[in-house]
């Protein structure tokens, strides 16, 4: 299956990805004042004062537009499967390292002051993020007190790649839109679809060549887990023609599989509300009668809990002795 991490790592590594993640995700007026076409990747690899080796994912320099102070993109991919709460504090530690090696590096701009850093998390997991995205959230002090202006700022902002939905990402015409839709685990119908969009786009843009076998990675990782240890083609178009052929057996293949699960749920459902009736039956005939809560609490019961209650009838004193 494709490692996530190293296939994000290399997508992200090509400055056009990340120019329309940039235009398309953050789509800041501001950025219109940045020569996103002439970014530059840097070194993200820095020691701390205390010898301590750090790495912000990814670092990117970017000119200002006739000139003036650069900016720099610190992009954090995140793979994790729960969300961190403390990405502000890692955004803070990996800015203030990226400063420290440009001062030491003597890189600062002519006027000898620190350079902007906009810090960008793409995250890929299923929670949706729900995170503080500024750090004075995770500040145990209360707002506008005389202590707030001696507290560090910093804010990243969040693309979370599972909170825009299908339509959104369609009508994007952006390789990341792509890469967000297949990272949605569609069904075969959509699989094939998808594969066929990233290859007309890679047809209307000739200068992404070097991210096919990428995407044919991607794609090919979506077979993992319906065909473990397929071997899957290199080239996109092999990909996609194979995803197509295999598509109509998948779908037999999981529709046998909901037929069987629904057969399953049904007949637990049949012995449940069987059962259910035979308790209520049993319960009138001891204490007369039934409140509706009771009917209601017995007609949500599992198996287990109805086969327990049925047992206690013959000998409980009330209906609560039942019931408890």
């Amino acid at each position: 299956m494709a490692d996530h991490d190293s296939v994000y790592h290399k997508l992200f590594g090509h400055p056009g990805m990340v120019a329309q993640l940039l235009r398309d995700f953050v789509a800041e007026p501001w950025l219109n004042d940045l020569d996103l076409d002439g970014m530059e990747r840097l070194n993200a690899k820095f020691h701390s004062e205390t010898g301590e080796r750090r790495e912000g994912d990814m670092i990117w320099r970017i000119p200002r537009r006739g000139g003036g102070t650069d900016t720099y993109l610190m992009l954090l991919l995140e793979f994790q499967s729960t969300p961190d709460r403390w990405m502000a504090l890692r955004a803070l530690v990996y800015v203030g390292l990226l400063w420290q090696h440009l001062v030491r590096e003597k890189q600062l701009p002519p006027d000898g002051r620190l350079p902007p850093v906009l810090p960008v998390v793409v995250y890929n997991g299923d929670p949706r993020w729900a995170m503080p995205l500024a750090l004075h959230e995770l500040v145990g002090l209360p707002m506008n007190t005389p202590l707030w202006r001696y507290q560090p700022e910093m804010r990243y902002h969040l693309v979370d790649e599972g909170a825009f939905s299908e339509d959104d990402l369609a009508a994007r015409d952006t390789l990341a839109a792509l890469l967000f839709r297949l990272e949605g685990s569609p069904d075969p119908d959509r699989v094939v679809a998808l594969a066929d969009a990233v290859l007309a786009w890679f047809g209307r843009h000739p200068g992404f060549d070097g991210l096919r076998p990428l995407f044919a990675e991607l794609l090919g990782g979506l077979m993992e887990p319906l065909e473990p240890g397929v071997r899957v083609p290199e080239e996109l178009l092999e990909v996609r023609n194979m995803l197509a052929t295999r598509a109509e057996d998948w779908k037999r293949q999981w529709l046998q599989e909901g037929l069987e699960k629904g057969l399953v749920e049904g007949r637990l459902k049949g012995r449940a509300e069987g059962e259910a009736a035979l308790l209520l039956r049993l319960l009138e005939r001891r204490f007369g009668a039934l409140p509706a809560g009771v009917r209601e609490r017995v007609a949500a019961a599992d198996t287990a809990a109805l086969e327990t209650w049925g047992l206690r009838v013959l000998e409980a004193g009330s209906l609560d002795d039942v019931l408890r």
